[in-house]
C-alpha cells in the first residue's frame, strides 16, 4: 500500500526528473588520491527543471554564464545539454542557480579544474551517488581532475566502461521513483570538491594570489 501511494504522488508531481537513459561508453581509470580531510572544501548546487517549472520556482530571475565558479574558485562547472549548456538563471534573492531542461533530452555535469592540484569530485544527481545510483554521501569516492582538466559526466555508472545517461524524465518514471521509490530529491544536482593532502593550498589557488596582489589600499573615488 506504501508503494502504491508513493506511486500515485509521483506520478501527480509536475516537472522534470532524470530518468535512465540509453548507455554509453565512458571508460573508468583508477589512480592514488588521498583527502586532506573528510569534509569537502566546498559543495554547489544545481536546480533543474522545465522552463514553467523555473518559472513558478522564481520570483525575479536573470541569465547568467552556464558555466560559474565553485569551492573558492576550485572548480567552474555547469549543465550541458545536447547542443552546448542549458539555459542557467540566477535567482534573486536566494541566489539559487538553476538550468531549464526538456523531457526526453539527455544532459551531462560539465566540471573544470581551475587549480594547480588534482581534485577529487563527488556529485550526485536526485540525491543520488553518479557512481553507484544510491543515496550520496560525502564519503563515497568521486572522479579526480587532473589540474586545468575538464571532466564531463554523462549518466549514472553501471560498470567501469559504461554509464547510463543522465535524461530529463517525468518524476515517476525517474531512476530515483523506479529504483527506489523516493522521490524527495528530484530536481536537483550537487557536486562536493575534495582537495589533496600535503598540497599546499597557495599552488592551487592563483585566483587568491591574484587577488591579493591587485588589492587596493584605499577606496577609487567616484
Amino acid at each position: 500500500r506504501e508503494s502504491d501511494a508513493a506511486t500515485k504522488r509521483a506520478e501527480e508531481r509536475p516537472g522534470l526528473a532524470t530518468g535512465w537513459g540509453e548507455e554509453k561508453k565512458s571508460e573508468l581509470s583508477q589512480g592514488p588520491f588521498t583527502r586532506a580531510s573528510s569534509k569537502p572544501a566546498g559543495t554547489a548546487v544545481i536546480y533543474y527543471n522545465d522552463p514553467q517549472g523555473i518559472e513558478a520556482m522564481t520570483g525575479y530571475k536573470e541569465r547568467v554564464n552556464p558555466l560559474q565558479t565553485a569551492a573558492g574558485d576550485l572548480v567552474e562547472w555547469g549543465v550541458k545539454g545536447g547542443i552546448g549548456f542549458l539555459p542557467t538563471y540566477k535567482e534573486g534573492g536566494y541566489g539559487r542557480r538553476l538550468v531549464a531542461g526538456q523531457k526526453d533530452s539527455t544532459y551531462s555535469i560539465v566540471v573544470k579544474n581551475r587549480c594547480k592540484s588534482a581534485l577529487e569530485i563527488v556529485a550526485s544527481v536526485d540525491g543520488l551517488d553518479v557512481q553507484d545510483g544510491q543515496p550520496a554521501s560525502f564519503s563515497k569516492r568521486g572522479y579526480v581532475i587532473e589540474p586545468g582538466k575538464t571532466l564531463e559526466i554523462e549518466g549514472f555508472r553501471t560498470s567501469y566502461s559504461r554509464v547510463a545517461a543522465f535524461k530529463f524524465s517525468s518524476v515517476s518514471n525517474s531512476y530515483a521513483n523506479m529504483r527506489h521509490g523516493n522521490t524527495r530529491n528530484v530536481g536537483v544536482i550537487g557536486i562536493a570538491v575534495f582537495t589533496q593532502k600535503n598540497v599546499n593550498p597557495w599552488t592551487w589557488m592563483p585566483s587568491e594570489v591574484n587577488r591579493r596582489d591587485t588589492a587596493q589600499p584605499f577606496a577609487k573615488a567616484p
